[in-house]
Order: structure tokens, then C-alpha cells, then sequence
């Protein structure tokens, strides 16, 4: 079986963005979730990647989309299919838990999506959203890569996006899964580069 340790190589691949036509997707990057998560990369680093874009991204005009999940007021909105493992812990929320981390804002003209799943397409008007604004390709960043991210991810393949995924401005809850989501799916799916590659570009 193959052991997966660090992080992997940025691509060395060209990589070409159309700023007209590129937006940014972040996942997740709220209060109530961005603690606790230390494997592939620390959550402080990780938040100041997807700020780092996000700031880049607003300068070239180019749409923000900050996607926070939140259950309703009577915390039916979950799905709530039959599993072996609970899709959600069941832990009290915070009032603060949907608030988006202060260092990715929103800022003006950013716009924010709300979930009540994994995916950031299902349920949302995200796809409804890049199509008005004629964006073909998404940046992908946030947590957790093999959940939120990546099932955000799924969908965008399936709904014919263009995807670059910011490798180090994610992360899961451990190094195995980080590294399988971006090795074996997401290089299938898209382009994976660190935040600096993808900075250079813009």
C-alpha cells in the first residue's frame, strides 16, 4: 500500500488564468470550523493563503464567493440520510459559527453562499451565480479538502468547470486524507499549484 507523507510538489506544468473569467471559491472558512485542524497544513496558514488570494482576486476584479455551512433555526436543514458514521458531530454551534473568518471578511462585492451539506453547488445558487458572471474556471480553497472542498470539487467537474485547487490554503482533519484527495482525485479533476504559483499568475 502506498504511504503518503507530505504534502505534494507543486505542479510544474503552465498555467494559464483568464482573469475574466476565473473566480474565486472559498469553503468553510468560518468560525465555528476553522479550529481544530492541524494536519496537512495549520489553519492560520491556511486562512492567510485564502486571504492572500481573496485579496488578489478583488484587486483584478475578480468575483469572491465565500461559502459558510449553517443548519436552519430548527436545525432541519442537514441531510440527515442513514449512515455508520454521523455525517455531523452534533456539537451545540456557537452563535458565531457561521461568521466568516475576519481575515477573508467579506469584503464589498463579495458574495456568500449558504449550505446545509458537504457540496457548495447543491441546494445553493453558486452555479447559478458563475454562469451569470460568464466564469468558466474556479480557484478552490478552503476546508475540509476531502469533504467540503472536495465535494464541492465533484460537482464542479460534473457541471464542466475549469478548476485550479490552492493545495496549501487547505487542509483536513489528517495528512492521509489531505494528500489522497489532492494526489488522486483533484489532480484528475483540475490543476493543483500552491498560493504562491497561483499568485504569481494574477
Amino acid at each position: 500500500m502506498e504511504k503518503l507523507k507530505q504534502p505534494p510538489k507543486a505542479s510544474s506544468g503552465r498555467m494559464t488564468i483568464d482573469k475574466a473569467k476565473t473566480a474565486l471559491v472559498v469553503i468553510d472558512l468560518q468560525k465555528g470550523t476553522s479550529g481544530g485542524f492541524a494536519a496537512s497544513h495549520d489553519s492560520e496558514t491556511i486562512i492567510k493563503n485564502a486571504a492572500l488570494l481573496a485579496e488578489m482576486c478583488r484587486k483584478n476584479a475578480m468575483p469572491v464567493f465565500l461559502v459558510r455551512v449553517t443548519p436552519s433555526a430548527d436545525g432541519k436543514d442537514f441531510l440527515h440520510p442513514l449512515t455508520d458514521s454521523p455525517a455531523w458531530s452534533g456539537q451545540k454551534l456557537s452563535p458565531d459559527f457561521a461568521e466568516i473568518v475576519p481575515e477573508l471578511g467579506p469584503k464589498a462585492g463579495d458574495f456568500v453562499i449558504t449550505k446545509h451539506q458537504w457540496g457548495a453547488f447543491y441546494g445553493t445558487e453558486l452555479d447559478l451565480q458563475l454562469r451569470r458572471r460568464d466564469i468558466g474556471t474556479i480557484i478552490l480553497c478552503g476546508i475540509s479538502t476531502n469533504i467540503g472542498v472536495e465535494s464541492t470539487a465533484r460537482f464542479a467537474y460534473e457541471l464542466g468547470y475549469n478548476q485550479i485547487f490552492a493545495e496549501d490554503a487547505m487542509l483536513a482533519q489528517t495528512i492521509e486524507e489531505h494528500n489522497f484527495s489532492v494526489t488522486k482525485i483533484f489532480s484528475r479533476i483540475g490543476q493543483v499549484r500552491k498560493t504562491e504559483e497561483i499568485l504569481e499568475i494574477l
